[in-house]
């Protein structure tokens, strides 16, 4: 029996001169299909210079390196929404891992690093990229899920909450392997680069699927977000990082958000346009967002107690 592959899509009609419709039809169908089966994709020829990405994940592993002091120095401050600056997971958290948290180059929250010194000037390069990759992609399942010329981008116009993580997860031990446990993003769309060292995997149907690294490829995942508003028409999908024995694992993950203000249900097209029930109450972004810290912060004691999107779930 073959195993199942998260899908690969060519983006590179969106970027070429002339009308390529028929090759952005097939590229938006694979996306369409992706998002409905997985809710992952991963996709090539996307704008982002594969030099970047490298140089990115080397200067990351350069300052993971540096000891804890140099890197405490970059601790987060207490005003923003996420703790921007340098974190680790505390000792008695499943996930074994350290990050480095940034909101848009522009934003006031920010802590950025002294050290390595090409880090912020490579940072802000990647992030303007991941961004303009982030319209092309929502723009995309717009037209996915039929909505009207501009729909999300009218919705969701702020990019002041993006952010974008990059992470060092610990080598495992011969007693646990666990990088980051099972869940589902919170945001709208999630985009992730990885090095070779490999981790990510993806569930369907109760299967654990690994998302092979290939380089120059970036891994693509919709979020509870999207979810909600197309009212289970696109999956939320549930994945994992589990962490290789005897190697480090490095990756960046960015988070196309949603300003915290902005109100989030199922969207008339998919509910009394076409005589469906809503499968969620409406709920304020930052209130969701909140709840989920609070699982980060003060782990709940049993793992049903975890809040996920179904919190707001309507029951039938």
């Amino acid at each position: 029996m073959v195993s199942p592959v998260i899908p690969t899509v060519d983006l590179s009609p969106f970027f070429r001169d002339g009308d390529h419709q028929g090759d952005k039809n097939k590229a938006m169908e694979a996306i369409g299909q992706a998002c409905c089966e997985y809710g992952f994709f991963q996709i090539v020829n996307h704008g982002v210079k594969h030099d970047l990405m490298s140089q990115a994940l080397h200067l990351s592993k350069t300052f993971f390196e540096y000891p804890d002091e140099e890197k405490l120095k970059s601790s987060p401050g207490s005003e923003a929404p996420l703790p921007a600056g340098y974190s680790r997971q505390p000792k008695h958290s499943q996930n074994k891992n350290e990050y480095l948290l940034l909101f848009p180059p522009q934003s006031n929250f920010n802590v950025y690093l002294k050290n390595p010194p090409e880090f912020r000037e490579v940072f802000e390069e990647i992030f303007s990229h991941l961004t303009r990759t982030g319209i092309l992609v929502e723009s995309i399942l717009n037209e996915c899920l039929g909505l009207p010329p501009n729909f999300f981008k009218e919705y969701n116009h702020d990019r002041s909450w993006d952010f974008m993580t990059a992470l060092h997860y610990f080598p495992a031990t011969k007693i646990e392997n666990n990088g980051l446990s099972e869940h589902e993003d919170g945001n709208l769309i999630t985009f992730v680069f990885q090095d070779e060292a490999g981790g990510l995997e993806v569930c369907k149907n109760g299967e654990w699927i690994p998302v092979t690294p290939v380089e120059a490829t970036i891994v693509v995942n919709v979020g509870d977000v999207i979810q909600v508003l197309s009212n289970n028409k696109f999956k939320s999908a549930t994945h994992r990082v589990v962490r290789p024995e005897g190697r480090s694992r490095y990756s960046y993950a960015f988070f196309y958000n949603l300003q915290g203000d902005k109100w989030v249900e199922p969207m008339s097209q998919f509910t009394n346009e076409i005589g469906e029930p809503p499968k969620y109450r409406g709920f304020l972004y930052k209130e969701y967002q909140q709840l989920r810290m609070r699982n980060k912060t003060h782990p709940p004691s049993k793992p049903e107690d975890v809040i996920h999107i179904t919190h707001y779930a309507i029951s039938t």
